[in-house]
């Protein structure tokens, strides 16, 4: 386990509700989620609109996570999924959800419907996993990660969705290779940029900018859909820090430039060989020009060790750059948290300050 320098010293929700932010839940009756795990929700502002649509994570299993001295672990170790005994995949749903700002409570929701695509599952992991929803030339999507056989590689996909009063369905589905080559094995948390159609943070550090062209296909490739993807910038800043910054958030328009929430991982073994694992974020700040301006300290949001960050909005009010962080809290529980615009610069401040 690394020891991570400069984390901050208390956590990120209860710092924002001093400041006046606000933290909701968001909740789906247990009847249809088997009362398993709602996690990782992706928050979207429907432009001109005072519209907030939300997708919530639906897993099939509970993470069983041993937090503090982990007295009481598993015998599988301090980090377990418990799965039903009829069912042994890691399977995940999608509800796209209405949220109602002022109530602070989720007031529609439905199941995606992935029956025009029915070969699952292929892997260990079944289901589009972490979906961001994004808007690009008229169309609503849901872009996230899928495991492939027969290797389980993670790749990116986007879901464009249909949503209707009958319901919300996908009907089309892309799957995006690696720009790094097909020998990559695993991509995930490509962070879209809003207002950039089909555009991508691959990499927040230094920072790496794809395209997908989903009008043209691969002509040879294992898997149906696929479509490739093109490197349009690369940055030379990199930040010294200890872990390298994942996608989290989608990259959102702020002030003069984008805003977006990035994660770290730290993964280890150990005395006893078990897996166990820390997750931080943190804020980064580029301008128009793609010039880095500021990034936080990394934080917790709620101090749990496995937490996940997978949206970011702006708030409604055009007298401010509020913004509203969409987080999951052990795979078990999923939250909005208002976060004002003056703790936000506080935050980015830090950079200056190194």
């Amino acid at each position: 386990m690394i020891e991570i320098k400069h984390l901050m010293k208390d956590s990120l929700v209860p710092l924002a509700l001093e400041r006046g932010g606000t933290v909701k839940p968001l909740i789906i009756p247990a009847a249809e989620t088997g009362g398993l795990g709602l996690c990782n929700p992706s928050i979207y502002h429907v432009p001109k609109t005072s519209k907030y649509l939300i997708n919530v994570r639906n897993v099939s299993y509970y993470l069983h996570h041993c937090e503090g001295d982990q007295k009481y672990q598993t015998p599988w170790g301090p980090l377990n999924y418990v799965r039903p005994d009829n069912d042994a995949y890691l399977r995940t749903k999608n509800f796209i959800c209405d949220y109602n700002l002022g109530q602070g409570k989720i007031t529609k929701h439905k199941l995606l419907d992935t029956s025009k695509f029915k070969k699952e599952p292929e892997w260990d992991f079944v289901g589009l996993e972490d979906g961001r929803i994004v808007e690009w030339e008229g169309k609503t999507y849901l872009t996230g990660v899928r495991r492939y056989a027969p290797d389980g590689k993670g790749r990116m996909v986007l879901s464009e969705i249909e949503i209707t009063k009958k319901g919300v369905k996908e009907v089309g589905r892309y799957v995006m290779d690696s720009p790094n080559g097909p020998e990559e094995y695993c991509e995930k948390n490509w962070m879209p940029i809003l207002d950039m159609p089909f555009h991508y943070v691959h990499t927040a550090n230094p920072l790496k900018i794809v395209k997908v062209d989903i009008n043209e296909k691969w002509k040879h490739n294992p898997i149906k859909y696929r479509c490739p993807v093109n490197v349009v910038h690369e940055g030379k800043e990199e930040i010294p820090l200890q872990l390298d910054p994942r996608g989290s958030s989608q990259l959102v328009p702020w002030k003069d430039g984008y805003l977006c929430v990035t994660h770290e991982c730290d993964y280890w073994h150990n005395e006893k060989n078990d897996r166990d694992a820390h997750y931080y974020h943190r804020f980064i700040y580029w301008d128009k020009e793609w010039n880095l301006k500021g990034y936080s300290q990394p934080y917790k949001f709620m101090d749990g060790r496995i937490e996940f960050c997978c949206g970011m909005a702006g708030h409604p009010d055009a007298q401010c750059d509020d913004m509203l962080i969409t987080y999951g809290f052990q795979d078990n529980s999923a939250y909005v948290l208002h976060i004002k615009e003056d703790h936000i610069l506080e935050l980015l401040e830090h950079s200056n300050k190194e």
